[in-house]
């Protein structure tokens, strides 16, 4: 049976993943997600690094498949964290021919515009309702919204921009007219490599924190009985709504900063009307 050969097999495997996904920009979910299978990979082989064949890596996956009944994304995960072990850290040089699991489509669930004004008018505290408003109007992942800094927001221009996003990528956001006043008074005579929002004791927010603030709202407001609302909801929320006021599929791609056949050509394409896209929050009666 053919070994996959690699070019060196590090002392400490867990290092050399994690040193290479920082090299790359990957979050720190990404890095434990990507460590959690190699290890149950590693563990259902049996054998040494040196020692392991592509049909290892097929029987795992078949197994996870089979006797798991792992969604397909979940699949995709692992696989991708099995060929980045070889390809990307032990340069291994036998490509792993396997095909990737089919991921089937689900509707995004959303909120309408009542229930997002509902949604905001449920939060009483100020700097919660401005770091809610600016997810939705924004369409900012929660990682982004809490990472964003002072510096990166040009409100002359309104538009800020997310550093170092998903895939490491950095792409434009618009800033909604109704915050521009008060997002550009909190900022005010801050230093600019500091982060927007700050809690009372002077530290970076917690994903989980704006998930509990978006838990409470919703259910304070009685909206979306379909099921919790999380901040990603905001996000597909405000997608939904730009399509449903005619903007191109293209420009929502550019303005969610989504992946597509023709990433290069969506960006160059619609990098220039981007600022021209009016947040649906303005849109809010």
């Amino acid at each position: 049976m053919k070994h996959i050969i690699m070019g060196y097999v590090p002392r400490d495997l867990d290092y050399a993943v994690s040193r290479e996904l920082k090299r790359r920009r990957s979050s720190d979910r990404t890095t434990k997600s990507y460590l959690y299978w190699i290890h149950r990979f590693l563990e259902f082989s049996g054998k040494t690094i040196d020692k392991i064949s592509k049909k290892e890596v097929r029987e795992f996956l078949y197994y996870l498949d089979e006797n798991k009944k792992l969604a397909g994304n979940t699949l995709n995960v692992a696989h991708m964290a099995i060929r980045f072990l070889f390809e990307e850290v032990l340069d291994k040089k036998i490509w792993i021919d396997i095909k990737y699991s089919k991921v089937p489509k689900q509707i995004q669930r959303y909120l309408t515009k009542e229930d997002i004004i509902k949604l905001l008018g449920a939060i009483r505290n100020p700097k919660h309702r401005l770091m809610i408003s600016l997810l939705y109007s924004a369409g900012l992942r929660v990682s982004e919204l809490i990472n964003l800094k002072i510096g990166d927001l040009h409100f002359n221009e309104g538009y800020g921009f997310v550093r170092n996003g998903k895939g490491g990528k950095d792409r434009v956001f618009v800033i909604a007219d109704k915050i521009k006043q008060e997002l550009e008074f909190r900022c005010r005579g801050q230093d600019i490599g500091g982060f927007v929002f700050l809690t009372n004791r002077k530290k970076k927010y917690s994903v989980r924190t704006i998930q509990a603030i978006v838990k409470k709202a919703s259910c304070k407001a009685g909206i979306a009985n379909w099921k919790e609302v999380h901040p990603h909801t905001l996000r597909h929320s405000f997608a939904t709504h730009l399509i449903q006021e005619n903007y191109s599929i293209t420009d929502v791609q550019a303005s969610l900063g989504h992946k597509s056949p023709e990433t290069t050509m969506v960006y160059s394409h619609a990098s220039g009307k981007l600022i021209g896209i009016k947040s649906p929050l303005d849109r809010l009666q």
